[in-house]
């Protein structure tokens, strides 16, 4: 469950993170353990990864586009 901690990331990119740990600690406190609920989390922390590359790569475009609007 550490790999979902999000309190050392940026503040923009802790949304995302926290979203995905909040489901983490609720699966893993209502669902017996089994392999199942191991692929689970192990899935929704590649999709968590994923998301906050998403936001940062949102973040970056839009950077561009005010960098362009001031030229």
């Amino acid at each position: 469950m550490k790999f979902f901690q999000y309190e050392h990331l940026p503040a923009h990119l802790q949304e995302p993170s926290k979203s995905c740990c909040g489901l983490a600690v609720e699966m893993d406190a209502t669902l017996p353990e089994s392999a199942e609920k191991t692929a689970g989390l192990r899935k929704l922390l590649e999709a968590k990864d994923c998301f906050v590359r998403a936001k940062l790569e949102a973040d970056s475009d839009a950077q561009g586009v005010a960098a362009a609007n001031e030229a």
